[in-house]
Order: C-alpha cells, then sequence, then structure tokens
C-alpha cells in the first residue's frame, strides 16, 4: 500500500482514450473533474503530511460512449517556486518550509511575524468550485485558481481578499436553482473581531467583466467567534431553503500560534487544537431574516469535516453530518503513518476513530413553557432529541444513521430537501477506502461495491436526463489499483442497483485525490469546447 502515497505522479497533459469495459451511457456528456495531492517529494526534500503535495488534476471527458481521460498539474505560484528551486520552499498545513541556508532566514523569519495571519500556499488541492460560469481549484485559504475545466490550464489566481476579509474559506460551496454560489470563511482579528462571514456570490454571466461575480460578493451575515484568537475550524456546512447550519466544534486554531510557527519551528497543522471538554456550538441561521435562532443549541465535543444534507420539516432542521469523537483523523495522514499505519500508531498509543453518519433534528421553535429537560423534537421518523435547558440552551443528541462512511454525495437536485439515499466511500481501519457505499435512510439497508486491490475515490451522483426517482443515474469514482495486471479506471455504477454497467481503464499513473465536479456538456463555454475538441481532431460547425 505504500506505492499509494509515496513518489510523484506523472501527469498526462494531452487526452488518452480509455479501453471501454461494458458500456457507457450514451446520455453522458460532460466531464469529471477531479483534484488531490500527486507530488509528495521535490528535488531532495519530501512533505511531511500526504494532504500537503502538489495539485494535480485529472479529468474524465465522456463523448458519445467514449472516455478520454487527462491531468495536469496545477501552476500555482507554489508549484513554480519549488520546481524552479527543486526542494520545497513554499510551507504547507503539514509542512513548514525554510529558505536556503545561504539567506537570511531571520530577516524571513520576522517578515512571518509583522503579520497575525501568514501568507498562505495558492496549492489549492482539495476541490472544483464554480463561481458563475468559471471553475476554480480550491483548498482552504483565501487564494483559489481559476481553471479551463477542458484542458486542465491554470489561469488567474484570486484572492478572496480583496472582495471580502475571508483568511480561510472551505471548499464546499452550495449553489441555488439559479446558479448562486454560497460559501463561508473566517474573518481573523479584521478590526479588532474575529467572524465567520456567510456569503453570496452571484450567478454572473462570461460575457460580464471577469471575476465581477466576486464584486458584487454579498455578506449576507455574520457570527461572532467565542474566542478572538481561537476560531473554529471548519471543512463544510449545511443549506435549506430557509436556514444555514453552522457547526462551530471545539477543534480550534490557535492564531497566535500559527503566527509564530515559522520562528518556532512548528508547523500549521500543529496550531490547531483539539479541546474535548467543550462544548459543540449550533448555529441555524434564517436566510430571511438574516438572525441566528435564539435558542442556544449544542452538543458533546465532535469533530466534522462533511455536511451530507440538510431539510426541513414539521418546523425542525434536520440535518446530518459525518462525525469523529476526535481530530485523530487529521494525525492518520502523515506519510509516515500512512505508510506504516498500524505500528507507528500503536507506538504513539494512538487510534483512529471511525466515522458516524449523525442526525440531529433541531426545533426552530417550541413552547417556552415546556418543563426543563424534556424533549422538544415533536417528528416521529427520528431518534434524535432535544432536552430543554434553563437560559434558552437546548442539549441535542443525534441519531447515528450509518458507521464507517465518509466523502458522502448525494443526488443534488435533493440538496435542502428531504432525500433517501447516500452515495460514500466505506472506511474501516485503512487509511483510504476500499468500497464505495449506497446508504438508504428509509430501510438502513446498504449497497456495496468493492474489487481486490482497487481503491475507489470519492463517489459522484449524475442524474439520467429523464430522471424520476432520487437515484435515477449513476455513480462515477476513479479507482487505483494496486494488482499489476490491471489499469487504473473509472468506474460506472447503476446508481439504483449498484450494479456495474463499464469501466474506462487508462494507461496512466492515476492518483488518490480528494473531491471534483461533474460538469455538464451545456455548462462548458463554446470557445472551451472548441480548444478541447481540437485535441482529438477538426470537426464541422454541424457537430458544434
Amino acid at each position: 500500500m505504500q506505492s499509494l502515497f509515496t513518489g510523484n505522479k506523472r501527469e498526462n497533459p494531452e487526452p488518452i482514450k480509455a479501453d471501454i469495459q461494458g458500456q457507457i451511457p450514451q446520455w453522458l456528456h460532460g466531464t469529471l473533474i477531479r483534484n488531490g495531492p500527486g507530488m509528495h517529494k521535490i528535488g531532495d526534500t519530501v512533505y511531511n503530511h500526504w494532504f500537503d503535495g502538489m495539485s494535480l488534476l485529472h479529468s474524465f471527458t465522456f463523448e458519445n460512449g467514449e472516455v478520454f481521460y487527462r491531468s495536469k498539474y496545477l501552476q500555482s505560484d507554489t508549484y513554480k517556486s519549488n520546481i524552479e528551486a527543486n526542494r520545497i520552499v513554499v510551507s504547507e498545513f503539514g509542512t513548514m518550509a525554510y529558505p536556503d541556508p545561504c539567506k537570511n532566514i531571520f530577516s524571513k523569519s520576522f517578515s512571518y511575524l509583522t503579520h497575525i495571519i501568514p501568507d498562505f500556499t495558492d496549492n489549492c488541492l482539495i476541490n472544483i468550485i464554480k463561481y458563475g460560469e468559471n471553475f476554480f481549484a480550491s483548498s482552504e485559504v483565501n487564494y483559489i485558481r481559476r481553471i479551463d475545466p477542458r484542458s486542465l490550464e491554470t489561469l488567474e489566481k484570486v484572492d478572496y481578499r480583496k472582495y471580502v476579509a475571508f483568511n480561510l474559506a472551505t471548499s464546499h460551496p452550495h449553489y441555488d436553482g439559479n446558479g448562486n454560489t454560497y460559501n463561508m470563511g473566517t474573518s481573523i482579528a479584521e478590526k479588532g473581531k474575529t467572524k465567520y462571514l456567510f456569503v453570496k456570490i452571484p450567478n454572473t454571466k462570461s460575457d460580464d467583466k471577469k471575476n465581477s461575480c466576486f464584486e458584487n460578493c454579498e455578506i449576507l451575515y455574520s457570527i461572532p467567534c467565542h474566542s478572538l484568537l481561537n476560531p473554529s475550524y471548519y471543512h463544510s456546512f449545511g443549506m435549506t431553503e430557509n436556514y444555514i447550519i453552522f457547526i462551530e466544534q471545539p477543534f480550534k486554531l490557535d492564531v497566535l500560534k500559527m503566527a509564530a510557527a515559522y520562528f518556532k519551528g512548528v508547523n500549521w497543522a500543529s496550531c490547531l487544537t483539539w479541546c474535548p471538554n467543550d462544548k459543540t456550538y449550533i448555529h441555524i441561521i434564517d436566510r430571511k431574516t438574516k438572525k441566528a435562532l435564539p435558542t442556544k443549541f449544542y452538543t458533546d465535543a465532535l469533530v466534522v469535516y462533511h455536511h451530507t444534507n440538510a431539510y426541513e420539516e414539521d418546523n425542525h432542521v434536520v440535518f446530518d453530518i459525518i462525525a469523529y469523537e476526535d481530530n485523530s483523523l487529521y494525525e492518520r495522514f502523515y506519510l509516515e503513518n500512512m505508510t506504516s499505519p498500524d505500528s507507528i500508531f500503536e507506538a504513539r498509543g494512538k487510534s483512529c476513530s471511525l466515522p458516524f453518519c449523525k442526525r440531529f433534528a433541531i426545533p426552530v421553535e417550541h413552547d417556552k413553557n415546556t418543563d426543563l429537560g424534556a424533549n422538544i423534537v415533536r417528528l416521529r421518523d427520528t431518534m434524535a432529541y432535544a432536552l430543554k435547558e434553563k437560559d434558552e440552551h437546548v442539549y441535542c443528541k443525534p441519531e447515528v444513521l450509518f458507521e464507517g462512511i465518509e466523502l458522502p454525495r448525494i443526488n443534488y437536485d435533493y440538496n435542502g430537501r428531504k432525500y433517501r439515499y447516500i452515495y460514500a466511500s466505506r472506511v474501516q481501519w485503512q487509511p483510504v477506502p476500499t468500497k464505495i457505499i449506497k446508504c438508504d435512510i428509509q430501510t438502513r439497508s446498504c449497497l456495496e461495491w468493492m474489487e481486490e486491490h482497487c481503491w475507489p475515490a470519492e463517489p459522484v451522483f449524475v442524474k439520467t436526463p429523464e430522471a424520476e426517482d432520487e437515484d435515477d443515474g449513476v455513480i462515477l469514482s476513479s479507482i487505483i489499483s494496486t494488482d499489476a495486471r490491471k489499469l487504473s479506471f473509472l468506474l460506472i455504477l447503476d446508481a439504483k442497483t449498484f450494479k456495474e454497467l463499464g469501466r474506462a481503464s487508462v494507461s496512466a499513473d492515476l492518483h488518490l485525490d480528494l473531491h471534483g465536479i461533474f460538469i455538464p456538456e451545456e455548462e462548458l463555454s463554446t470557445k472551451q469546447y472548441i480548444e478541447h475538441n481540437s485535441a482529438f481532431g477538426p470537426r464541422c460547425c454541424a457537430d458544434l
């Protein structure tokens, strides 16, 4: 398994035609773009953490039953600086880089201390976000990079801070039916205050001024952080038609420690502090009034990276998350732990907690005369409860839906609506998934796909053109094969039956990735379409 995580992957900037086994649905037209780390060694230097590797974009394009694969390293400023120096010279979250010994290390160190928040890397390796009609590689800092979704060419660098005071931001935004994008970020020590900001970036047409969608960015609401210099870490949030759900968890960033990290010789990851004795606060923000519900909802200490979905029912907000009992997951992905996880974790006396899919039910309103200690949840189809306490506090206890799943995806048409199916990766004690799973919330049953020596990426749901049922569609997942006799491939499953429809095998160095997006053909511009297809040969105007 060590070969999965070490070494550098070769890029394939020119499209490769995949070998098809089975059938690719003829209706499936578009491009699946995935993002994740592909380079962990530069010269004689090696990153400490798997999440630190250089972003390698790769895509699978579907055209009339055929599939074409390509991959390119994101040409970030970080990537260019590292390659030019032939060593790691830009710090990542788990790896602190230092200048050449011949240079004045002290002047560099003190320059870091002149800012509370240092200048972060633009190695945007986590996800692909759509803003307006453009697509951006993203991570969790203030920089994103626009990309051409056809050629995977890296375009301009965008700094959120020019438009909104984001020092940190999520890579998991939400979208409405009009193509507007909603995201959240943390504004640290801005005018003496640290806040969580929620923003709306309008769907701006491509013939408008470049990046004008950001210029029209609207701050919808803000939540003050409980501590000026210890904001909560978060990776995603939930959204329904009328509410935003934000979990302020006791997994916190020590801002002062981060400011001094370079000088003290510690990485930024060590500036995250887990506070198991603290509460987890649940903020429910009304999108119409732009105010949080006055009741103070909270639960036990937990760590959550991914929200699955949220919806409203009978004056309740119901939301599902993937939750951990502690912060051991990040520790698991240090390369030394991934290459020999069992022995190292035993030596450190640590274990990695399993993820649980948990459902919370939050009453939007409740009778003020309800007795203390009473359950104020009135939904019949959930075991989640909420106990009224004094001073407008409510303790929330979730219902466990499923155990050992991560990287949840849904039919996004059901985002913010009551739904039935979750598509996810099955996670047990391995550092990466070995199975893809379909979870039926209604029956609590599951369907699984697995194959020996195969390591599946996050499953992505794509609906059929005439979909009537929630699971009318296909599941796409990039599969890494460690069997020397087999190529890695893109898997296509029938989302309803979970039976394999086909696979597209490619003679390329596929890498483990993190997240991605499927872009239907109609969402790509004509200019990009022509440039893309010129790589496969000329086409007449009637084909466009």
